[in-house]
């Protein structure tokens, strides 16, 4: 079975399909191109499921792509290496699963400019796909950088029959500001590898092989901080976050599921592998003051998203909220942060996917987002409610759903830590977020579902059979890992 495990199949396929679909073989045929997407984000979910099927962590999946018998940078050490670990498994599992309930989504939010918008969607579906299993530092930055072109179109597209001239100056700013952390993350990643050649005469760029124990320590200080400035952007870390409520705000619904749900977490696994893994002695020596940023995150941004009138704009800072969590239990530097760290990006990605699906149910149907003209809508929609009562409980951490396994571990894991008092003072404020998360989310419910029924929403129907699709597999699967959270804990390893 082992011939059937192909890591370079999984990331190129979509990348195929979508110069495919770009193609003069596809006419702009609404059905066929979306059908044929739905397609290949299926056959990648359940090709993934396979994988899954096939994988223990003591053995990890590994490939390599060579060019006529060499490297392919081979004068540099560059290879096209790639793995998949625990890590990588389940990042590429909510990878899979995130864009085919994407594309099914896609069929009530995207109105226009059909090949486009599926052509990109599925190249970006590769680019994530290659972060999430690269084993070279220079063949993940060309994914990372890869990742700028599709989402940058995603998320400034005419994709909706309205005209929105403020989601190009989003696409901008999201492009400006993620550049210029791929800059300083280049910049870190030459450093590391020219100071890894000095120190044991090897050209290599695999994450496995690169020592770190001969290079001064102020250098290596210097790469760390590139590294977190890099991904910091993406997490995002505050101050480094404001690209992020514009994006999901004017992005299509479809684009703020993947963006929330999978492609946030790939600064989280860069921070992971960069720092956590392979800047091991200098990320232990910043991880107490990196936690007060995580606390920063979790607090100020609870606020704001309790501030804003926006229902999209309020699931949007709550994710920024949560990555500070996934980065609290990095920081505190031990297996039960490490899992609780890679298990929350898993269940959060689940959760930020079901709550933008609702803001986009609730806009088709009522044409606002403003939770102040909202309410009432229960009583139409009564299904919808149903799952958003679910989801938004999933959110705050109720136990039987998988929220509340992460939750709970990060808390711990960071007043057990051994990296000092910092750790154990930040643990217990963060307590306060799973009150001020039931705040705002619980206001999401009340005002935008709540109430007496309003004339102008008398005619708005309840959700669809892809719509109930679509949030019904995403609240099975927070019940599924809520319930039996050692399947997942099992998969990281």
């Amino acid at each position: 079975m082992d011939v059937l495990v192909s890591i370079p199949f999984l990331i190129f396929l979509p990348m195929l399909a979508s110069f495919l679909v770009m193609s003069p073989l596809f006419t702009n045929n609404e059905i066929l191109i979306r059908r044929f997407t739905k397609s290949v984000c299926g056959f990648q979910l359940l090709y993934t499921i396979f994988l899954l099927a096939m994988f223990s962590p003591s053995n990890p999946f590994t490939d390599k792509i060579s060019f006529w018998g060499t490297d392919w940078i081979q004068a540099l050490g560059v290879q096209f290496v790639f793995k998949i670990d625990g890590v990588g498994m389940v990042l590429v599992l909510l990878t899979s699963f995130i864009f085919f309930i994407a594309s099914i989504a896609s069929k009530m939010n995207i109105r226009r400019n059909h090949k486009f918008y599926y052509s990109m969607l599925l190249l970006l579906m590769s680019a994530v796909y290659g972060i999430f299993t690269a084993s070279d530092m220079f063949v993940f930055f060309m994914f990372w950088e890869l990742e700028l072109i599709p989402a940058y179109f995603l998320i400034g597209g005419d994709f909706s029959l309205e005209e929105n001239t403020e989601s190009k100056k989003s696409a901008v700013k999201f492009v400006l500001f993620t550049f210029l952390g791929s800059m300083i993350l280049l910049l870190g990643i030459l450093l590391l590898h020219y100071y890894n050649y000095a120190t044991t005469q090897t050209f290599t760029a695999l994450f496995d092989d690169i020592l770190i124990n001969g290079i001064p320590l102020s250098i290596k200080l210097l790469i760390s901080i590139c590294f977190l400035i890099g991904f910091g952007v993406k997490l995002p870390i505050i101050p480094l976050h404001t690209w992020l409520p514009d994006a999901h705000t004017n992005a299509p619904v479809p684009v703020s599921m993947i963006l929330a749900g999978v492609m946030l977490k790939t600064g989280a696994y860069g921070i992971l592998r960069f720092n956590y893994q392979i800047m091991q002695d200098v990320f232990q020596f910043i991880a107490p003051i990196l936690a007060i940023f995580a606390l920063i995150n979790i607090i100020y941004t609870a606020f704001v998203a309790y501030s804003q009138t926006d229902i999209k704009r309020i699931v949007a800072y709550s994710s920024i909220s949560n990555m500070g969590l996934i980065l609290l239990g990095l920081c505190a530097y031990n297996k039960i942060g490490f899992n609780a760290s890679v298990f929350h990006m898993f269940a959060h990605g689940l959760v930020t996917a079901g709550l933008f699906m609702i803001c986009g149910i609730v806009y088709m149907r009522c044409k606002t987002r403003d939770i102040n003209s909202l309410g009432g809508i229960a009583v139409k929609m009564p299904r919808l409610l149903g799952f958003a009562t679910l989801i938004v409980l999933a959110s705050v951490g109720i136990p039987a759903f998988a929220p509340f396994i992460s939750e709970i571990l990060t808390i711990i894991s960071a007043m057990f830590s051994d990296l000092g008092i910092v750790l154990k003072i930040v643990s217990i404020l963060s307590l306060p977020l799973l009150i001020i998360s039931s705040c705002y989310m619980l206001k999401f419910l009340h005002k935008g579902f709540m109430g007496n029924e309003q004339e102008k929403f008398a005619k708005i129907n309840d959700i669809t059979v892809h719509e109930f699709v679509v949030l019904g597999s995403i609240t099975a699967g927070l019940l599924i890992f809520g319930i039996l959270p050692n399947v997942l804990i099992g998969i990281i390893g």
